[in-house]
């Protein structure tokens, strides 16, 4: 019998329970994630559901926060499964950036450990067609969300105004504060002029938006990616060049040609303290969950085993190891925890 699932609005987020394997004393899972309508939100719940849909036991979803946070939280055992990002587990490994104020956090960083890598996708630089930005100088003045507070995303798109446009948070606009989902809903208010979400397009978040909104996506131009400044961004860790197409939101989608912008490269995650047989059976009962999906789900095509190992730079789990040695994937040193 399929276990079923369940959805309860907890005070500290949405969390979603679903089936997974119970270790020793454990007879469930915590897992965060970003928001409902992000990339790492569809790859993580969806993980979570082909994990229960294979194995017992239980894994909670918790949908709100900062990766940054998350990392903290997993690292010191509080959660057991967590969205890893290159740039950001570089930035907790040297102390710098989100982590320049956790004295702590370049040893807690030797507590986590990868599961597989998949894209976060490309950042989506929204704004309403009578919104007058046309390109990321004429957010001077305006609203903008670059991410949550703290987040990586925030530090990152922060850099990319600064560096294009010589614009500070604070000062040449006003950086919106607000978590993932607060942020979609004020700006679908009109209360937020350029909004940025990190999504594999087509997202769903910004499909929402377009359905009744004429939008125009705002990219980084060939002497954009020129300057210094963004080439060093775009070369951080996990850091990828992509296009958004100029019709993947339709007709109300106001560009004339695809859209340049960057990406990052992120993944599951887990800590040193979880069992290494538990987390071979998650490991496991996700990629086979994966591989009799994929045809029927767009996004996860995006998902594979070629690029499991891309950017990591943290060790995998012994239990993941474990797993990709069992079906013929070769393991760069690097990646094999001591």
């Amino acid at each position: 019998m399929r276990p079923q699932t369940r959805i309860a609005a907890l005070a500290a987020g949405v969390v979603m329970s679903l089936s997974v394997c119970q270790a020793a004393a454990q007879d469930f899972y915590r897992l965060a994630t970003l928001g409902p309508g992000s990339t790492p939100y569809l790859v993580m719940s969806t993980f979570a559901q082909l994990v229960g849909e294979r194995i017992e036991g239980e894994i909670q979803v918790n949908a709100t926060g900062a990766a940054t946070q998350h990392a903290i939280e997993t690292a010191n055992g509080q959660l057991d499964f967590f969205m890893w990002s290159a740039s950001v587990h570089a930035s907790m490994k040297q102390g710098i950036n989100m982590y320049a104020q956790i004295p702590q956090a370049p040893e807690l960083s030797e507590n986590l450990r990868a599961v597989f890598a998949f894209p976060l996708g490309l950042y989506h630089m929204v704004t309403f067609a009578d919104s007058g930005i046309e390109q990321l100088s004429d957010a001077e003045g305006k609203r903008v969300f670059l991410g949550p507070p703290g987040g990586g995303a925030t530090v990152i798109m922060g850099q990319i105004m600064e560096a294009v446009t010589g614009l500070k948070p604070d000062e040449g606009y006003t950086s919106v504060q607000l978590g993932w989902e607060a942020a979609l809903q004020s700006f679908q208010d009109g209360r937020i002029d350029l909004y940025i979400n990190p999504s594999i397009p087509p997202s769903p978040v910004i499909e929402q938006i377009a359905i009744a909104n004429e939008i125009r996506l705002i990219g980084l131009s060939d002497a954009d990616l020129e300057k210094p400044q963004v080439q060093a961004i775009l070369n951080r860790p996990g850091g990828v060049l992509g296009e958004i197409p100029a019709d993947a939101y339709g007709d109300n989608q106001l560009n004339d040609e695809p859209v340049q912008t960057l990406g990052s490269i992120v993944g599951v995650g887990t800590g040193a303290h979880m069992d290494d047989d538990a987390v071979y059976e998650v490991t496991k009962a996700f990629w086979e969950g994966v591989e009799a999906t994929r045809e029927q789900t767009r996004w996860l095509r995006e998902i594979t085993l070629e690029t499991a190992f891309q950017d990591l730079n943290l060790p995998l789990h012994p239990g993941a190891e474990r797993y990709y040695r069992e079906i013929g994937l070769e393991i760069p040193e690097e990646l094999v925890a001591q």
